[in-house]
């Protein structure tokens, strides 16, 4: 029923059947089973994280790994005392059902209820399709809280047993968290680094090697398990570091069968997991009590919004991309709760916690309540804030080249800089492991680089080979030698050859060859930073000389764009009679000379240090005097301005268009140039008129 599934998930619809199942099982009279913690831990929760460990996308994980861990960490600490410490004030204020519960046993409570779920989030983020970003910080900080849970409830456990707590006691405590996740990390990366080393002698019997994943991913589950350290962590770190150097060494088809055989296997301890929930629900003994399970609802709400504000103020403050507030709500809104934490209560024992059913009722409350309403809702929230969905298209070679460019431009900025940020270090991880991890795991010439000239022979052998079983060449004589089959004519071939059609799995082996080649950095010989560099005694020098000459070329440039033409060297009287005398034709008076505009040249600023000598370009007889013959040839003619006084010059006179308010500085053009627009200045006016 497709209308039903795209308004509820998944995983609501197998707690229903789950619910349901529960009741018909007992309907029937008989007893319907329990999900046990050692069946839920031992052999339905390991696919489900290695299957997010093994596929996890580890560019934005790393990217975000400090977010991640400060939500994972600091935030499941804080929803486990906060609700921890409220829960015992409830307790005390409750009345008598309540009081006899501790605050051991309520932080207790509370660290088993803190924890966001990895099935959960997963079950419900992967319907949503939302953005990379946001579903890469809920399910990392659900999958690393992992080791925080379960640090604080074999703590709070050994402590109920205590008669007294010392500051020794809370300090080993303390320390114990970092033993549980760092030991777990370990197990699991050395058995990752077992299992692609295991992986370089597999070439001869492909057929066992997903095994080989299997087999190891769980060995490093259960060995973390043994010692009490973080199994999650364990399979993740596995899963992450095995990946790269197994998928180079196995088949393609072994690489199919494991993505496949986990995404089934996953999806069935999922399937389990949800319905066992539901059977479990109705097969439980519960104990409801009304202040406790509606308390416990409201402070997980409550303790989880808080934290998410206060501690993305706190991030934000060193994020380049901010988290917005739509983001905060998404990441306060998807805190899902699941099966780890009713298995978590339900490990507890009747000796020590006699509240043990009243705490299990109140998970289950939280659960459905997170699971049904939160996890209903959330999809039409998305909707309606408009928050950013999920690519569906990968992204292209030419984008994953340029990808890789400004990760390597980056890394250039920071060596320069002499500063050692995250690139840096992933440069030299990725050096470290090209130059000694890649030769002791992956077999044969893959540790170099798997070569694209290898991979085309390769298609090209398997062509000729279905070329010749198909009969395409079958009448050519077995005596005909190779240079003469080179030059047989192509009519011998089919005249249309339809192109094989490339598979999904075999498309992305190329992109996969094609990216790791297509873009090869130049090493460098040696690093530079501003610390080394040495300082060259002639740049002072070389400095000056440039800016002498950028200002130079300033000055010319401004130069030219004022005095594009020359001014016209004003001529004595005795020169201008002898002109005249010359060749008077040539100067002649024309009819239209008093029609002609007048131009003047005002600069910006004529108190300015750029300012030139200004230039008037006078139609004759406007000037008060009479027109001279050679002016009358030339029409428009430039004079240099002198200074206004009763002993100027008899050339140039100043008339009424030397006031400031008519002075704009143009141009100077050997013709006027199109007309200004109106706010520029006033047009051309002849000034007969």
């Amino acid at each position: 029923i497709p209308s039903v599934s795209s308004i509820v998930p998944e995983s609501c619809l197998l707690i229903v059947v789950g619910l349901l199942v529960g009741g018909l099982i007992k309907g029937v009279g008989e007893k319907p089973p329990i999900l046990k913690s050692d069946i839920f831990f031992l052999f339905l929760l390991p696919p489900i994280i290695l299957d997010a460990g093994y596929f996890l996308p580890l560019r934005p994980f790393t990217e975000n790994l400090g977010t991640i861990l400060i939500f994972a960490v600091v935030g499941t600490l804080w929803n486990a005392f906060f609700l921890g410490g409220l829960m015992y004030a409830v307790c005390q204020l409750g009345g008598p059902g309540l009081n006899h519960i501790g605050l051991l046993a309520n932080l207790l409570f509370g660290s088993i209820i803190s924890a966001v779920d990895p099935v959960a989030v997963l079950a419900v983020f992967e319907e949503i399709h939302i953005n990379e970003l946001l579903h890469i910080l809920v399910f990392g900080e659900s999958l690393l809280n992992d080791a925080v849970t379960v640090v604080l409830y074999h703590l709070f456990e050994e402590f109920a047993n205590f008669e007294q707590v010392t500051i020794l006691d809370i300090i080993l405590g303390f320390l114990s968290f970092f033993v549980v996740s760092l030991g777990g990390v370990l197990v699991g990366v050395i058995y990752g680094v077992i299992a692609a080393f295991t992986s370089r002698f597999t070439s001869h019997i492909r057929v066992i090697e997903p095994l080989f994943v299997f087999l190891y991913s769980y060995m490093a589950y259960l060995s973390a398990e043994l010692f009490h350290l973080s199994g999650i962590m364990a399979l993740i770190a596995a899963g992450v570091v095995m990946r790269p150097y197994v998928e180079a060494n196995i088949s393609h088809k072994s690489h199919t069968t494991i993505k496949y055989f986990l995404k089934m296997w996953s999806s069935v301890s999922e399937t389990l997991i949800f319905i066992f929930l539901g059977v479990s629900t109705v097969a439980g003994h519960h104990y409801w009590n009304w202040t406790f399970v509606i308390s416990t609802l409201f402070f997980c709400l409550i303790a989880r919004v808080l934290g998410v504000l206060v501690l993305t103020w706190f991030i934000n403050k060193f994020r380049i991309v901010k988290l917005t507030p739509k983001d905060q709500f998404i990441i306060a809104y998807g805190g899902l709760r699941g099966a780890i934490a009713f298995s978590l209560g339900y490990l507890l024992d009747y000796e020590h916690f006699s509240m043990r059913d009243m705490f299990l009722t109140a998970i289950i409350t939280v659960i459905f309540f997170t699971v049904f309403v939160q996890g209903m809702t959330i999809r039409p929230l998305v909707d309606l804030l408009a928050v950013k969905k999920k690519q569906e298209t990968k992204r292209s070679i030419n984008e994953e080249i340029h990808t890789q460019f400004l990760d390597h431009l980056l890394t250039g900025i920071e060596d320069i800089c002499g500063h050692y940020g995250h690139h840096h270090w992933k440069d030299k991880l990725n050096r470290f492991n090209k130059k000694y991890v890649k030769k002791c795991l992956i077999a044969g010439e893959r540790s170099k680089e798997p070569q694209l000239i290898a991979f085309y022979h390769k298609m090209e052998m398997k062509q000729a080979i279905e070329l010749v079983e198909s009969g395409g060449i079958g009448k050519i004589p077995s005596a005909v030698s190779t240079v003469s089959i080179q030059n047989i004519n192509p009519q011998t071939l089919p005249l249309e050859r339809v192109l094989p059609a490339l598979s999904k799995d075999k498309e992305e082996e190329i992109r996969k060859i094609l990216r790791t080649n297509l873009q090869k950095t130049r090493q460098r010989l040696r690093s530079y930073n501003r610390h080394t560099l040495v300082a060259d005694p002639y740049e002072e020098a070389w400095n000056q000389m440039l800016l002498r000459r950028q200002k130079a070329r300033q000055l010319e440039q401004k130069m030219n764009n004022y005095l594009t033409v020359p001014a016209h060297r004003v001529d004595s009287p005795t020169m201008s009679r002898a002109r005249i005398g010359s060749d008077p034709l040539a100067y002649e008076p024309k009819e239209d000379s008093e029609n002609l505009p007048i131009i003047t040249i005002d600069p910006a600023s004529p108190q300015s240090p750029e300012s030139v000598d200004l230039m008037s370009e006078e139609p004759k007889g406007c000037s008060g005097l009479p027109p001279s013959p050679e002016e009358d040839e030339e029409g428009l003619v430039m004079r240099v301005k002198e200074p206004s006084s009763p002993g100027t010059d008899d050339v140039f006179t100043p008339g009424t268009s030397d006031s400031p308010s008519n002075q704009r500085m143009l141009r100077c053009l050997s013709d006027p140039g199109p007309r200004p627009e109106p706010e520029e200045g006033e047009p051309f006016i002849p000034k007969g008129q």
